[in-house]
């Protein structure tokens, strides 16, 4: 990357002034610095998980001084505050009760205790599939199953608590244990303590096969469709049996105990090729779908207040389809805002579209509702020009594989991929810690991760899609490894909590080039700053932590991530 040094320019405003919203590149404008006195001693706490094996081990505190900062510097202006944290974490899945289940009860408790109690990560954001997914063990299931009921009378959520037989999957330990019971464990360990979020985020992969134009789960590609895959698009007459099921859906949950926060249409409209399964939608027929049938059946329902999640894919299109579903007002009042992914880039954020669409829409919010270590150890298809690196390995109880450039994914040097440039050889701390702390910094609310457990290999998935995961089990000895995702993903969790409030950062960098230190912060109601901070490289950043008219010099150790929390 281009080294890019930056010239503040400091200029003393009062501390209710906004500072404009940041570019691309966080170091290509001067900075307007907030000259408050916040009477600062000290530093609260600082937390470090990094390559040489901390795992947000506590740090000595720094002394914060008025001596004039210089070199590197961390800008943070507590006054200009931003968007409100819906939380961070991980889903549920079918493959993930699947992995659990294979352990003894009391390990499965303790695996679900580090990832839903105050002890633990503290998860607060979650998601979980309607219906099945790749990440289903055998996958084409559903809720409605009698063709042609379009008053959906044979509705069922049996199929997230059925469980899994000791006779068909050897290794299982609990036979009962399976999505809708993991949702059950982690509310009942969050009952047990005074932070008990747990806000919810339900997608739907697809309808019932029969609402749609290809009358089955989805297509693969072939050389009889052209290599042209589908999930195929609802059927014209099942348009709002399609919302019946969304809203059945909640309505069933309900009764199982579980309140759902938030909803979104259909994960991924684009599609994913007919891979597995999926089912397509425009933004325009989104947005009528939205407009005619669920919006207004929510709002008839004794679901009104479920969070309503427009998209739901990569964050390169985001702007399109907030323009036209956002854009309508008669659409708008019925969402709550956007969901989006990762995967059209291993590297870029998309920092300027989240700028962009919430500029024009300001008060919709912007949630991260999947991201993963794609594809797995999966071996090269055609058109992949470097097949040894595309193909991972050695990633299981390997620390190493976590922290440095050894994770590729779908399009790394693919041929046949529209931006490949997209899709270098990526590490997998940085990939993630940079998304958080860069989007978080760039309006956006909430972010989770894609499954919270999978086995030693990256699955179960009936597509083969495999993936990684915080935490990976070999089903077969028992051995849980909590991989680096996990650490990072539990520092952020447990710093960054549902209530809390983006609060502006910035950083000036004396001849760093851009990727090597990225920052956010966040304060909660007692007034806590928690600033973020990422080192990508192999060397350690001293920097100045810079808050109003005081700043605190602070070392970032190589190739880790540190909270520096402040009392104000």
């Amino acid at each position: 990357m281009e080294v890019k040094t930056l010239s503040a320019v400091f200029i003393a405003l009062s501390s209710a002034m906004m500072l404009s919203c940041t570019s691309k590149y966080d170091t290509e404008k001067p900075l307007i610095q907030n000259n408050k006195h916040f009477g600062l001693s000290s530093t609260a706490e600082i937390l470090l998980t990094s390559e040489a094996g901390d795992k947000m081990s506590v740090m000595a505190n720094q002394t914060f001084t008025s001596e004039a900062a210089s070199g590197t510097q961390i800008v943070i202006q507590p006054d200009v505050v931003k968007q409100t944290i819906s939380g961070i974490g991980t889903s549920f899945t079918e493959s993930s009760a699947f992995v659990l289940a294979h352990l003894p009860v009391e390990k499965r408790h303790e695996v679900m205790n580090k990832l839903y109690a105050d002890t633990g990560a503290n998860f607060s954001l979650t998601r979980t599939p309607i219906g099945s997914t790749d990440f289903s063990v055998e996958g084409k299931l559903g809720y409605a199953e009698v063709e042609g009921d379009s008053e959906l009378k044979h509705f069922t959520i049996a199929p997230d608590s059925d469980g899994f037989s000791k006779e068909k999957y050897s290794g299982i330990q609990d036979e009962s244990f399976d999505v809708l019971p993991m949702i059950h464990e982690a509310m009942a360990i969050k009952a047990q303590q005074d932070d008990s979020t747990l806000n919810i985020i339900a997608s739907a992969w697809t309808a019932p096969p029969w609402m749609k134009d290809i009358d089955t789960w989805f297509i693969k590609g072939a050389k009889e469709n052209n290599w042209e895959g589908t999930g195929g698009k609802l059927k014209p007459e099942y348009v709002s049996t399609y919302a019946d099921y969304l809203v059945k859906y909640l309505e069933h949950y309900k009764e199982a105990g579980v309140d759902i926060w938030g909803l979104t249409p259909v994960n991924e409209p684009h599609g994913n090729s007919g891979n597995w399964e999926s089912m397509h939608f425009t933004a325009e027929t989104q947005n009528s779908f939205i407009k005619d049938f669920l919006g207004p059946k929510l709002k008839e329902s004794a679901f009104a207040d479920t969070r309503v999640l427009i998209y739901d894919q990569n964050r390169d299109h985001l702007e399109h389809w907030t323009d036209v579903i956002l854009g309508d007002p008669e659409t708008a009042p019925y969402v709550y805002g956007s969901a989006v992914h990762w995967y059209s880039s291993t590297v870029d954020v998309y920092e300027d579209v989240m700028d962009r669409v919430h500029n024009k829409f300001p008060d919709f919010a912007i949630i991260h509702t999947e991201g993963t270590i794609d594809d797995l150890g999966k071996p090269a298809p055609n058109g992949i020009l470097d097949p040894v690196k595309f193909q991972e390995s050695g990633w299981f109880n390997n620390d190493e594989f976590w922290w440095n450039e050894n994770a590729t994914d779908w399009a790394y040097t693919a041929t046949w991929a529209p931006n490949p440039e997209n899709h270098p050889i990526y590490t997998p701390v940085h990939r993630y810690a940079r998304d958080i702390i860069v989007s978080l910094n760039h309006w956006m609310a909430g972010w989770v991760d894609w499954n919270a457990v999978l086995d030693s290999q990256g699955g179960p998935n009936h597509a083969g899609n495999f993936c990684g995961a915080p935490i990976m089990i070999d089903v077969e000895s028992g051995d849980v490894y909590y991989t680096p995702i996990y650490d990072v993903l539990a520092q952020f969790s447990k710093t960054i909590r549902p209530g809390d409030k983006a609060v502006q950062a910035d950083k000036i960098l004396d001849g760093l080039e851009d990727d090597a230190l990225h920052t956010s912060a966040t304060i909660n109601s007692d007034n806590l700053l928690s600033v973020q901070l990422l080192n990508t490289t192999k060397e350690p950043i001293e920097l100045d932590l810079v808050i109003g008219a005081q700043n605190a010099q602070i070392t970032l150790p190589a190739n880790s991530i540190q909270t520096v929390r402040v009392q104000l």
